[in-house]
């Protein structure tokens, strides 16, 4: 799977479960209000300082994400 789709599933994830809408954290993580759906879409990719903002907000550890990436990417 693309590293890009892969973070989108990813991320999906831990959004849903803290209940917040795409909207939502992309306010929390002072990015535009359509980025995280761009993310999620697959249609952009996060730097590593977003990635830590986006963990930040969702309280978890950035490694975390990256490892649930690697696993559904194939790594």
């Amino acid at each position: 799977m693309e590293i890009s789709k892969a973070f989108g599933i990813v991320l999906r994830k831990p959004r849903k479960l803290a209940g917040l809408s795409q909207e939502e954290l992309a306010l929390q993580c002072d990015l535009d209000r359509t980025y995280i759906g761009l993310l999620e879409r697959a249609q952009r990719q996060p730097s590593i300082t977003t990635i830590f903002i986006i963990s930040e907000v969702l309280k978890i550890k950035p490694h975390e994400l990256i490892k649930e990436v690697e696993k559904l990417h194939g790594i």
